[in-house]
């Protein structure tokens, strides 16, 4: 059964996400609050949303798993392999080889906002391709980051579902990259030895991550308040290293104000360069 949300409870939840998180539900989302909350409401026995407030500012252990699972529920961990694969098309046959010859040192890419990590293994796909089909070679790393720890324990394995699988992978990708095993398809190691993964929030600084040749940051920034994103833009831009790139969703753009960054089009892709 699902359970119903006053106005004053939807309130105090849409500034715990806010200020938790960054997630800028704005007004009238009481039916998506109730629809992706009420089953864990249930899970936890908690019997009402106004039961639930209380525990909003609680740290004890209960609150805090609670809290950390709210968080995973409103958030949407869509994805898919190649996901706008002319991006991918772009960092395989430009961005990557460009940086491979000039990089005195690996290679450093981050994926921002990875959920189950079909993004930041496409990237080390990427890497493998064009390593396969170019005399380039260069030692690629390459970080996920989410808030979610459901779905960076999902990525860690390495395991995809058939119908996952099936959501933009290439047929000629399955027997150069993956094994069937009994609950899905495994990665090769060849692709898994590139990626790390590690939980980050968005909000609180990542400055200690390094910096990096390439930062992908798509349909994560959507969520946030404007202020929020130039903060979070900024900050990214402090990230990469002179000359690097940054790739935000085809829909998403940078404030002609944050004038840090200019345009680059190849591959009918569009992403972004730091300007040194």
């Amino acid at each position: 059964m699902k359970l119903t949300i006053d106005s004053s409870s939807y309130q105090v939840l849409c500034h715990f996400l806010k200020s938790s998180s960054g997630i800028d539900l704005g007004s009238n989302k009481q039916y998506l609050v109730e629809n992706r909350l009420s089953p864990l409401l249930k899970k936890f026995e908690v019997l009402s949303f106004s039961d639930l407030l209380p525990y909003l500012s609680l740290s004890t252990s209960f609150a805090v798993r609670l809290k950390s699972a709210i968080i995973d529920a409103m958030t949407t961990n869509e994805t898919s392999w190649f996901r706008d694969d002319i991006q991918f098309k772009a960092l395989q046959n430009d961005v990557l080889p460009e940086i491979a010859l000039r990089a005195n040192s690996a290679i450093k890419i981050w994926s921002a906002g990875c959920s189950s990590g079909q993004e930041p293994y496409t990237m080390s796909i990427c890497c493998e391709e064009m390593v396969r089909l170019s005399a380039l070679r260069a030692n690629i790393q390459i970080i996920g980051t989410d808030i979610s720890e459901t779905v960076l324990a999902e990525a860690r394995k390495g395991i995809y579902s058939d119908i996952s699988m099936r959501r933009g992978l290439d047929n000629s990708f399955y027997q150069r990259y993956f094994q069937e095993v009994s609950d899905g398809y495994l990665l090769n190691s060849s692709v898994m030895r590139h990626v790390r993964f590690q939980y980050l929030n968005l909000l609180e600084s990542f400055s200690h991550l390094g910096q990096f040749d390439v930062i992908f940051c798509r349909n994560v920034l959507i969520y946030f308040s404007d202020a929020v994103k130039r903060d979070i833009l900024i900050r990214l831009a402090d990230s990469l290293t002179p000359g690097g790139y940054l790739f935000l969703s085809s829909t998403e753009t940078i404030p002609i104000d944050l004038n840090m960054f200019k345009v680059i089009r190849g591959h009918q892709a569009r992403y972004f360069q730091k300007i040194s």
